[in-house]
């Protein structure tokens, strides 16, 4: 028998990325397009399912794809189908699950929000493989999130659940989010949030510092890190505040799961102990004392350039399984990789 594969696609608001995948998470093969290229949603699906041939012709794996896992801003897990997302160039509700699926012969697609697909990746090829309870946390542009609970994604009655970076943490006077409330976590702990931060003290303070030789309004995440790494001391304190602003909100988040371990991933997570200790003494601090010590705060073990395909690529092997079995005897995500894994060893 062929050896089967998955096809995992990222559906972001530069570059949709895809690749072929096999049960031990390996990418044996990747490419991308331009999201943004077609205004009109059935131009952009022709033009990925040319490239995603291209790709499978070019590595004899056309009639290998086993299932399809898409990940993308606001896609619906239960409705196959992405929301207006305000990111992407088209508007209103796409069926995106039903035309890729119709695009490759009825091959079977899921899809999901890119946190949870993150999630999905994390818990079946990396840091989380063989827990059952924990929570991603993806600190990029903005914060996502994607919560495991015995094994299975919180998708909620509506397929929205999960959105933590929204949770309120200053609810007086608090930043205006892109979502369109007021002081949610991600105005605060994405890169964009610290880059915020750091006009806020520079405008508000008289200290030295390095970042007062750039342009305030064009000040990013990298340069506060940069800085930060040389000693500048405001640096460091927009970190400090940073992470313990994390730490706060993740003490609430255990207080509702209890999980196992709450991972990191994206561009902010990388900044290393000037983020990681002052998040790690604040969330130790805040928790319940029924809590404490019980979980563990840990780095994503996925390498950034596959990640955004491995977490899609787990969701493709789940809608293998749901279209080959009765729904009742699906298993969880975690356990379907495992499954291939052990038939192939």
């Amino acid at each position: 028998m062929s050896k089967p594969y998955v096809l995992g696609i990222d559906i972001g608001g530069t570059n949709t990325v895809f690749g072929i995948v096999d049960a031990r998470g390996h990418v044996l093969a990747s490419s991308s397009i331009k999201t943004a290229k077609h205004h009109n949603f059935d131009d952009y699906i022709a033009e990925l399912h040319a490239e995603i041939m291209k790709l499978l012709e070019a590595n004899e794996a056309v009639d290998k794809i086993q299932g399809i896992g898409i990940g993308a801003p606001n896609a619906n897990y239960y409705t196959g189908e992405i929301v207006d997302a305000p990111n992407l160039p088209w508007s209103g509700t796409l069926p995106i699950a039903s035309k890729v699926s119709a695009a490759f012969k009825g091959i079977p697609v899921a899809v999901t929000n890119d946190a949870n697909a993150a999630a999905l990746g994390e818990m079946t090829y990396g840091a989380a493989r063989g827990m059952r309870d924990f929570i991603m946390i993806t600190l990029g542009t903005g914060v996502g999130s994607g919560i495991v609970i015995n094994g299975q994604l919180v998708y909620g009655h509506d397929g929205f659940a999960g959105e933590l970076g929204h949770v309120i943490r200053k609810p007086n006077n608090g930043r205006i989010c892109g979502c369109g409330r007021t002081g949610c976590l991600e105005a605060y702990c994405s890169a964009t949030g610290v880059a915020r931060t750091a006009r806020e003290f520079l405008e508000t303070r008289t200290d030295p510092s390095s970042l007062r030789q750039l342009e305030i309004e064009n000040i990013t995440s990298k340069d506060v890190y940069e800085a930060a790494a040389t000693g500048d001391k405001m640096a460091k304190e927009i970190f400090e505040y940073t992470g313990k602003m994390l730490g706060d909100a993740f003490a609430d988040f255990v207080a509702f799961s209890s999980p196992q371990a709450i991972v990191l991933f994206g561009g902010l997570a990388r900044s290393g102990e000037m983020l990681l200790k002052p998040l790690r003494e604040e969330f130790e601090k805040a928790l319940m004392p029924v809590f404490r010590g019980k979980t563990k705060i840990i780095l994503s073990e996925l390498k950034e350039s596959d990640a955004a395909v491995l977490g899609a690529s787990a969701l493709g092997w789940e809608a293998k399984y749901r279209a080959e079995v009765p729904i009742s005897s699906v298993p969880t995500v975690a356990e379907v990789p495992a499954s291939d894994d052990s038939k192939e060893a």
